[in-house]
């Protein structure tokens, strides 16, 4: 049988899609972060599965969980938070399901960086402002950053920055990053984005820290550093101009 790795989404049960949503609808196995999967996602499963909490267990408990049930004949669901894309381990869970020659297939979620950027409703590009995004985090007690990819290093690029598990250290990368984009340069935090209790701060990197620990947001959550933020005296694209030759033919493909 077979093993889904299934994008969760960012927390709204109805985030999912639709063919994450008919698999687990069907799966006889279901594992899952007991704090990043809302229950009414779970009730989506079917009245007979197996519902593994992950949130304590090793990598070897749950490949263990997933190979005895594709010994068993079952069908996985691992659901994970956002997108398996970005963040989501399913790296070294794959590779060791691939020595165990168990087939997986992933199927993509809505991230948590694009519902904090809807709950904004902001675009992360916006032309002439940023055409760049970064997705990182920064390193506390983690695997650590590969080497180029610290903070001070990116941040040169004065690019939009998203990171991911760093709002516990909120005061630490605003000093890292205000040499390099301005103390006045936008911010935004959202946490629990498209769940009900969502919080939405917005300031500059010389404000946000204080704002996040007098709201004492901890975890769950994305923080959006750049310009595109309070963008609002960029031109049209040109996709949609006027001037724009919809006649002219596209470019033939070069050779190959």
């Amino acid at each position: 049988m077979t093993v889904y790795f299934i994008g969760a989404g960012p927390g709204a049960a109805d985030l999912i899609t639709v063919r994450g949503q008919r698999i687990l609808a069907r799966a006889q196995v279901c594992l899952y972060a007991g704090s990043l999967v809302p229950a009414d996602l779970l009730a989506t499963c079917p009245p007979a599965a197996r519902l593994i909490d992950t949130a304590d267990l090793t990598l070897d408990q749950i490949i263990a969980a997933m190979t005895d049930a594709h010994r068993d004949g079952h069908d996985v669901a691992r659901l994970c938070s956002g997108d398996p894309a970005v963040f989501s381990a399913v790296a070294e869970q794959a590779r060791r399901l691939d020595a165990a020659d168990v087939p997986y297939e992933i199927v993509p979620g809505v991230p948590s960086y694009a519902a904090a950027a809807a709950a904004l409703r902001r675009e992360l590009t916006v032309p002439t402002v940023g055409q760049t995004v970064i997705l990182t985090r920064t390193q506390a007690r983690s695997t650590p950053m590969p080497p180029g990819e610290d903070l001070a290093e990116l941040g040169r690029s004065r690019a939009t920055l998203v990171l991911h598990l760093a709002v516990a250290r909120t005061r630490h990368l605003t000093d890292q990053l205000t040499p390099h984009y301005g103390a006045d340069c936008p911010v935004a935090v959202v946490a629990h984005a498209s769940r009900p209790d969502e919080i939405i701060l917005r300031g500059t990197l010389a404000d946000i820290a204080d704002q996040v620990e007098a709201h004492g947001i901890r975890r769950t959550a994305v923080i959006i550093v750049g310009a595109v933020l309070a963008a609002d005296s960029f031109p049209d694209s040109y996709l949609y101009s006027p001037g724009r030759d919809r006649d002219a033919k596209r470019p033939a493909e070069p050779a190959r």
